[in-house]
């Protein structure tokens, strides 16, 4: 199998532009004529489509690149010429992706990353190595997005685990010091997520929550799809056990193709999930059927049967984009111009939230209205949604600022 590092010659060949682009904006400096000149290029078919349409739902679906299409072309490409000799240039596609999370995530190595289709596919894989006897208790905050948080209400009804919400404060925000009590002296599984989906709260000391939860003979699972491309995250120094994540929203790779990340301490073989298939064996082309059988080292062992190549083909170009542009310039973009958000904002008599080290990459507007002005911005082409009583707007790089004034006019008057 080819090492995550290597890459294909087509593979080089489809990076260069990406990477030039990148090195040129970074030497040239993040200037809305040099986003334009250099990254602009990148994502014309998507700028293309809707030329009038200001969209600032990135916090949702990420805009695609045209490298996209390409590189699931090269996957087909495997298919067609070589039928099941394509195999050699899946896995290394395969190994690839998982390099390059591991690269976004700081993880110790490319076989921490094992991929799944969806965050809450990873989550199953936990609770399902974990026995019913004595039922594992696990604690999670309300803030959780619906992938896991039916998964976790769905196995505390049948009575697979014992589970303890977290509850937010009046003012929304989730509080470290509410989750640790929520521990206590013995928890099995603590899942909290880094930037809460609705509110774009980011997690106040993390590591004070993973202290918690080892200290209580537990676990941490941090779901990081609202942080990672967006804000620079690093699994090894928060030392949580677990993470889930994909590439649907700021990493620009579309749905399908997500993972979920093991600490090393935990790829001993010690770990077991029911949640395997026959990739998890050794040598599973072999197609040996030792008993009981015998699984691959490391985070090989967590694979599951015949996986979906072509998102990792898919993913390829925005994780690429993220890795050249660098997740600390990215996200000193967002804060900028969420601060400029958040100034237009006030400008119509808008109150917005965001633009802190306490938030994510998006602001939000708290209003009772959220989701019929969402609605009401759609009809003058602009492109947000809303959770609950919370208007989301997300800018990325190609947002332009008269977008911003735009954008925050429309909703002023929707507001009046």
């Amino acid at each position: 199998m080819k090492r995550p590092e290597t890459q294909s010659a087509h593979e080089s060949d489809a990076a260069e532009p990406i990477d030039a682009a990148a090195m040129a904006l970074n030497r040239d400096g993040w200037t809305e004529a040099a986003i334009a000149a250099h990254i602009a290029p990148l994502f014309s078919r998507a700028l293309a489509a809707a030329p009038d349409r200001i969209y600032l739902a990135n916090h949702s679906l990420g805009r695609p690149l045209d490298a996209i299409e390409d590189d699931v072309r090269e996957g087909l490409a495997a298919w067609y010429a070589r039928m099941g000799g394509a195999w050699d240039a899946w896995s290394a596609e395969i190994a690839a992706y998982r390099g390059r999370l591991a690269r976004l995530l700081n993880a110790p190595r490319p076989d921490c990353v094992v991929p799944k289709t969806s965050a809450g596919q990873g989550l199953r894989a936990i609770l399902n190595t974990r026995e019913t006897h004595p039922l594992p208790r696990v604690v999670a905050t309300r803030g959780e997005f619906d992938s896991l948080d039916v998964i976790l209400r769905e196995y505390a009804r049948r009575g697979r685990i014992e589970l303890s919400f977290v509850e937010p404060r009046p003012c929304g925000r989730f509080e470290t010091v509410d989750i640790i009590e929520a521990v206590g002296a013995r928890v099995d599984l603590v899942v909290v997520s880094e930037v809460v989906f609705n509110t774009g709260q980011r997690l106040d000391n993390p590591e004070a929550i993973v202290n918690a939860a080892h200290a209580a003979g537990g676990c941490v699972l941090l779901d990081v799809y609202h942080s990672l491309g967006a804000l620079p995250v690093d699994v090894t120094a928060l030392d949580v056990d677990f993470a889930v994540g994909g590439s649907y929203k700021y990493l620009r790779g579309g749905p399908g193709a997500c993972f979920l990340y093991l600490h090393p301490r935990h790829l001993d073989g010690s770990l077991r999930t029911l949640d395997i298939g026959w990739f998890a064996k050794q040598d599973p082309f072999s197609y040996r059927r030792p008993d009981p059988p015998e699984f691959a080292a490391g985070g090989d062992a967590f694979l599951e049967s015949t996986p979906p190549v072509f998102a990792c083909f898919q993913a390829r170009a925005g994780q690429r984009l993220t890795l050249a542009l660098g997740p600390a310039r990215i996200r000193a973009h967002s804060l900028r111009q969420q601060k400029r958000l958040l100034e237009l904002l006030g400008a119509n008599d808008v109150r917005g939230e965001g633009a802190t080290d306490r938030h994510g990459a998006f602001v939000v507007v708290r209003d009772p209205r959220a989701m019929a002005w969402s609605k009401a911005l759609a009809v003058r082409n602009v492109i947000t949604d809303a959770r609950g009583s919370y208007l989301r707007l997300c800018p990325d790089i190609l947002t332009t600022d008269a977008e911003l004034v735009r954008a925050t006019g429309a909703l002023g008057e929707a507001a009046r």
